[in-house]
């Protein structure tokens, strides 16, 4: 026999109202023995804020919360996406028990986010630390004046963000992903705020220990649990829900990336979001709370298609993201870009040109195709010096870095590798 969720007593926004109350009123709620409930960093009696709700709610100062504490209470909630998690119990210092609950307490961490001592002469519910420095708003007019993009494409690659809350950007090399990345980031933020971005990049000796959790060894010589950057940031996100976090993961084709993934391949999905899909890491003591991928998680990859060495990603793992593809730019922005840089006008048409034609005769090779094309990247960040100078980037551009690219495209046919980079050079 199954038995159902409990019917919901209150909303969400009741709750929050109660949370908001205690905070602005300084209020001191009965504590609980047990159970504490996390929100924004800060830890709360669960029955009492339940109960203060339930009284704003029927307007009512003398009304009584329903449900004992405990599992009924923490139940209803965790159904309102809530986190709810065992108290820390006090023990001696230097004690066989207090070593064994640090441990437990710092794979705790994971999920609830190490307790931080308040000031001398400090509120319990002291508001969040001002900001250490100011961010500068980001706005889509900021994001069209420095990218290679258009409204609609940047508009469309926002609405997949939104919608699937992963995306991938993929295409060839140098076409400005990861640049992307992270102002498609800013634009969500409405700032450049790196405080609530965080980047990774994927590569063949990166696992799941480092991604989720493992054990490394401690300064000690015995190994700990030691948590990897997504439960981290996933802390970081549930005490903060009222704004986004983003996770970069920059190449990430290189990896094992089911391997890597591990539980996220499934919490990744919009509709396996909160504490409602919490699962158990397979590393994580029993006592700990269940992991989960909080709502206000954003995930950007890039994918590099030119890279032969890289395997194509599974299905499963495709169907979790929203894909976005970028091309080689060498038109109307970069002709600008250079324009303002002082590059002369022959000079940039010379550019312009002989790359798009070096670009249609890579894409036209049956064994390289468009995924292959020489991206725009190489020629975005040009000196600001006399034309002489601007002739002498370019024609080293193209000797050291496009040349050997084109030398490894062509690794059996150098005659055509040479002949291409003679075509750049003329």
């Amino acid at each position: 026999m199954t038995t159902s969720d409990p019917a919901p007593l209150l909303t969400r926004e009741q709750v929050l109202r109660a949370l908001r109350l205690v905070e602005r009123e300084n209020r001191r709620l009965p504590p609980s023995t047990v159970y504490e409930l996390l929100y924004r960093g800060r830890r709360y009696p669960p029955r009492a804020v339940a109960e203060l709700a339930y009284r704003l709610a029927q307007a009512d100062a003398q009304a009584r919360w329903p449900l004992p504490a405990g599992q009924p209470t923490n139940a209803q909630l965790e159904a309102l996406d809530f986190t709810v998690v065992a108290k820390r119990p006090v023990l001696a210092a230097g004690s066989a028990q207090d070593q064994e609950q640090a441990a437990e307490q710092q794979a705790e961490a994971l999920y609830t986010g190490s307790p931080v001592a308040p000031r001398a002469g400090a509120s319990a519910l002291a508001a969040e630390p001002a900001a250490p420095y100011a961010t500068a708003s980001y706005t889509k007019a900021d994001a069209l004046g420095e990218l290679f993009s258009t409204e609609q494409e940047l508009d469309d690659a926002l609405a997949g963000l939104r919608r699937r809350r992963a995306l991938l950007l993929q295409g060839p090399p140098g076409t400005g992903k990861t640049y992307l990345a992270r102002r498609l980031a800013w634009l969500l933020l409405g700032a450049r705020d790196e405080r609530r971005i965080e980047l990774v990049q994927f590569h063949p000796s990166y696992g799941y220990e480092d991604f989720v959790l493992g054990f490394r060894p401690g300064p000690g010589g015995q190994f700990q649990l030691v948590p990897g950057v997504l439960p981290l940031l996933c802390a970081r996100a549930a005490a903060d829900p009222d704004r986004p976090y983003f996770l970069l993961i920059d190449e990430l084709n290189r990896g094992n990336v089911a391997r890597i993934f591990g539980e996220l391949l499934l919490l990744l999905e919009p509709d396996k979001r909160g504490p409602a899909h919490a699962l158990r890491l397979p590393y994580a003591p029993p006592e700990a709370a269940r992991f989960f991928v909080p709502d206000n998680l954003y995930v950007i990859g890039t994918l590099n298609l030119a890279d032969r060495s890289l395997a194509p990603l599974d299905y499963a793992l495709r169907r979790r993201f929203a894909f976005v593809p970028l091309r080689p730019q060498f038109g109307a922005p970069l002709r600008a870009l250079l324009t303002q840089a002082g590059v002369p006008a022959a000079l940039i048409a010379q550019l312009l040109e002989r790359l798009t034609a070096l670009n249609q005769a890579i894409a036209a090779d049956p064994e390289l195709g468009p995924d292959f094309e020489i991206g725009h990247s190489y020629f975005c960040t040009p000196p600001l010096g006399p034309p002489a100078e601007a002739e002498a980037w370019l024609r080293l551009v193209f000797e050291q870095e496009i040349g050997p690219l084109l030398a490894d495209y062509w690794r059996e046919q150098p005659d055509k590798a040479a002949a291409q980079l003679r075509k750049l050079l003329a």
